[in-house]
This record gives structure tokens, sequence and C-alpha cells, in this order.
């Protein structure tokens, strides 16, 4: 197995093959199809690209993420955000469906494309891990919660003429009283079905079912004619491989390159917090780097198959997900089916009943909010609780791209509130022999006159404030009165410009009283930076220790 993916590496996500499983990905895979395909479809009214673009999303862009990508999980395809972000960046560039308009949208495809390979080529690909646990939960309920809002219009049959939380939330209240009873009681059917297979097996392809019996009782008893609104037709044929046939100049360029860089913004962080999120949840290994190729030739395939901006997307990975899918064979098996709908079967979708893709994709978002996930942050957390809260509102009242730049910052914030007040000690040895941390206090001291000090973080910027407070404080009010102070370091693994400007201030300020400054437990790499900073060459070699131990030999040597 190791050999196998050592010699075809760009297939992380798909070897080794468990054939025990290939059934059941075949089938999530024809489920993704049959739930995504319409989805997709969908995405085209907010991109303003042709219906049969969004189902080439599926086809070429979503086989090479197959290949090329890390992740077992991530489902590649057309997505709201970028979408919308297409939409608003092409406006007056181009006829909302025209040549030019789909030419101008491959056109952005390549440049993301390139924007995730430079990324890749700079290894940008561990910004994912400064998505932390806390935040993922939120985005992932804010994106359901979005997701399933979004549908009640279709799902009562209601014009949809509003983009927003908001504005669509407005207009369901105001024409409440215009729904469409047909669609309502097949959006009730749907649903019902969906969780009652789920309640008896989750093996069982609910979703699947219920979309097939769906279109087969719409072309029956013609449902369009009872005032249910369906996909309508929807043109067969394979995507025609070639580079936008649009003139490209450098003005052109500089007007694209803004929203492409959006684009990419967008896709790195909401791929990344997708794929993070499936692999914590599997305990499996993610390549961030690998899924920034998978990324960028998807994008490529995209750019020259005549389709838009593709990005990971959570509603559809949730999608394999429930349907039991556990590779990237899932998503080359959809996109076999979506080749065969392409070339055999579009007929059949222009029955699909819109309420019907609404009601699924709802469940889709409901599967996405973690409540659980939430009240687990809250009993073990709650600082951390309202993070994720704040990452959800955000996402659902602003925008999933303003939520994930949100929820990269409010990581960063909660590593740097960890750094920033680190819990430090001083170390004492108990009456068993065995050194133990206490609580700052100047009558703390490890032997009469000599204090350690443990320092629970990296020294930097940040944390040099409470370093040069809590030393001066121990200082001024140690008894017996300090001859040594030894700060210790096991947990210190960097020491910046600034920390080390820091210690230089301590040196000064402890000779000043007679006090010997000393470290213990110092790392090559911390060593490497004091020594760089110059503070060895004013402490001397004699000024480091290897163990706590060492230390107090060496104090009890010098003063008794």
């Amino acid at each position: 197995m190791n050999s196998i993916q050592k010699q075809f590496p760009i297939m992380r996500g798909l070897l080794p093959i468990r054939w025990p499983k290939v059934p059941g990905e075949v089938i999530a895979g024809v489920t993704l199809a049959a739930l995504a395909i319409p989805e997709v479809m969908g995405y085209t009214r907010i991109a303003g690209t042709p219906i049969i673009t969004g189902i080439y999303t599926m086809l070429i862009p979503a086989g090479l993420f197959a290949v090329f990508g890390s992740s077992r999980h991530l489902v590649v395809g057309a997505d709201s955000a970028t979408a919308a972000m297409l939409s608003v960046g092409l406006a007056g560039l181009a006829v909302k469906e025209s040549a030019d308009y789909v030419a101008l949208a491959g056109v952005l495809a390549l440049m993301v494309a390139g924007f995730l390979m430079i990324a890749r080529v700079f290894r940008l690909g561990f910004l994912a891990n400064f998505l932390s646990r806390t935040v993922l939960v939120g985005f992932l309920t804010g994106v359901g919660i979005q997701v399933g809002l979004g549908q009640i219009q279709g799902m009562l049959g209601i014009h949809r003429a509003a983009h927003g939380i908001f504005s669509q939330l407005v207009t369901v209240w105001r024409q409440i009283g215009q729904f469409q009873p047909y669609s309502l009681c097949l959006s009730i059917a749907v649903i019902f079905t969906i969780i009652g297979l789920k309640r008896i097996s989750e093996r069982i392809p609910g979703e699947l079912i219920a979309v097939s019996g769906a279109i087969t009782a719409s072309w029956i008893w013609d449902f369009k004619a009872k005032g249910v609104a369906v996909l309508g037709d929807v043109p067969s044929g394979l995507p025609e491989i070639g580079v936008p046939d649009i003139n490209c100049s450098w003005a052109l360029i500089e007007q694209l390159l803004p929203i492409a860089f959006g684009m990419f913004i967008v896709i790195l962080a909401q791929s990344a917090a997708t794929s993070r999120a499936y692999s914590d949840r599997h305990g499996e290994y993610l390549d961030e780097d690998s899924d920034l190729v998978g990324l960028s030739m998807a994008n490529i395939g995209a750019g020259l198959s005549g389709t838009f901006v593709v990005n990971g997307s959570p509603t559809k990975t949730q999608i394999i997900d429930s349907a039991g899918g556990s590779s990237q064979l899932t998503q080359l098996s959809a996109a076999v089916v979506v080749m065969l709908v392409l070339l055999f079967f579009t007929a059949p979708l222009a029955y699909m009943p819109e309420s019907v893709l609404a009601a699924v994709v709802f469940l889709i978002g409901a599967k996405l909010i973690d409540i659980k996930g939430l009240k687990k942050i809250y009993a073990e957390r709650p600082w951390e609780f309202w993070v994720a809260v704040t990452t959800t509102v955000v996402i659902v009242f602003w925008g999933v791209e303003q939520g994930i730049l949100l929820a990269i910052f409010l990581s960063l914030i909660v590593h740097t509130r960890h750094g920033y007040r680190p819990k430090n000690t001083l170390m004492i040895m108990t009456g068993a022999g065995k050194w133990h941390s206490f609580p700052i206090s100047p009558q703390n001291q490890a032997a009469p006159g000599l204090m350690i000090y443990h320092f629970s973080h990296s020294i930097y910027y940040a944390n040099c404030v409470q370093l040069k407070e809590e030393v001066k404080t121990l200082v001024k009010n140690a008894e017996p009165q300090l001859r040594w102070f030894c700060i210790d370091c096991v947990a210190v693994d960097d020491i910046d410009f600034t920390a080390a400007e820091t210690l230089f201030i301590l040196l000064d300020l402890l000779s000043k009283r007679n006090i010997r400054l000393v470290f213990v437990a110092v790392s090559d790499e911390v060593r490497n930076e004091l020594d760089r900073s110059g503070l060895s060459e004013w402490m001397g070699c004699e000024a480091y220790f290897t163990s706590i131990e060492d230390v107090v030999v060496a104090y009890e040597h010098r003063h008794n």
C-alpha cells in the first residue's frame, strides 16, 4: 500500500482503494451526481452563465481534483460564494450568458489556477492550520444555516427574486400567502422520505430514491401543469476543450486580477476549512499543499472546458459523507455519471421539481449544523464558544467569504490569547524529591536565594511585558533576597527580536541588584537565537544548564 502511494503520489485522495467499499463508493457517486447536478445548475443563475456550464463543473474539474488532490472527501464544483463574486466582478464587462461572458469566466478560472499554483510553490497550504477546531464548527454551522434558510423560498414555491438571508426571509414573510401547495407538499414528502429511510439504515440512498421518485411522479402526473416549477430543458453533449476565445488585453487583465485574487482567497480558505473538518472527522491525513495542486488543476480544467471557477464545496462534501463515500473514487464515479447524463439523460432532468431540489439541499444544510459540537465547546471552553458563534453569525448574515476571513482572524486571536498571557510558574522540589510547579509568589524559592521561573510559552513581542513585570515583581519582593534567577526554557521553542531585547533589559536589572541570570533546558535553536542576539556573550557559557538539578548543585557549590 505504501509503495503504491509513493509511486503515485498524485493519487493520495484515491489510493489505497478499499475493494469491499467500492460498491458503496459508486452508489455514493451516483447519489452525488443526482443531487449535485440540479444544485450546480442553480448556481449558474447566480453566476450568470448558461445552465449547462454548471454541470460541466462536475466533469473535468472534479476528475482532475480527484487525481491530483490529497483530501479523500473534498468535492469540488460550482459554489455560491465564487459564483456571486463572478457575477459582481464581470458586471459591465459582458452580457450575462453570452459567449464573451463565458470566455471571461474561463479566463478567471485560469487566473485563479495560477494563484493556487503560486500558493503551492510557496507552500501556503499551512494557512489551513490557522483554522482552529472551534472556528471550523462555527464555519460549517454557519454554512449549514445559510444554505438551509436559502431553500425556504424554493420549498414553498415562492419566486426567488431576493438575494441575501435578510432579503429572502422578508420575501417569504411578504409572499407567504402566495405559496404553491403542491410544491410545499412535495418538499415535505421528500424530507420525510429521506429522514425515514435514513432511520431505517444510513446506507439506504434516501436522497437518490426521493429525487428519482419525484422526477418519475412529475413525468407521470405532469406537475408543471399544476403550477409546480420544474428545471426545464437541459442541453446535451460534452464540453468543447480549448482556450477561452477572447482578446485579453493588459487593461482587461488588470480588471480581472483583483476578482481572481479575491476568488483565490475564498477558495484557499473555504476548501482548506472543509478539507480540515472532514479529515479531522475521519482521523485521516491531509496534505494541504497537494490539495492546492488539485484545486489548481481543477480550475485549469474549468477554464479549458467552457465553465467557471470551481471551489471546495461543504454541501457536496456532506452529500458523499452522508452517502458513505470515503475516497475520491466517489467523485470519479460521479464524474462518470455526469458524463453519461450529458450524453444520454438530460431529458429527465427537465421534470425535476425545483421544490424537491430545495428540500434536499435544505437537509444537506441541516446536517452541517453542529449543535452537539457547539454544546461541547461551550461546556469546555466558553470563551471559544463565542468565537464559534461569531463565525456562524457572520457567515449567515454577511457571507461565506467574509466569515472565512473572520474565522482565520479569530483563530489567530485564540492562539495569541493563549500565548499572550501564559500561565507561568515557579519550580520547587516537593517532599517526595520531585520537582513541581507552584504559583508565582516571591516566597516560592527552589533554595534560599534561588528562584527557578518556568516560562510556559515561546517568548515573543506579545508576552514580553508579562515576562518583564513578573520578573521585576519577584525580584523586588523576594524574601530572602535572591542571588540567582533561573529561567526554565523547556517550553520555549522560539525567542524573537523583542524578546531578546527584553532579556537584555532583565539582565541589566538583575545585575544592578547583584543577581545572576541563568537559563536551564535551552534548546539548540533557542541557544542559537540567543547567541545571535549577543546575550550569550554577555552572560557566558556557564550561564546555561542542562537540568534543574545541575542549577541547584552549581548554586549550592558557589554559595555554601
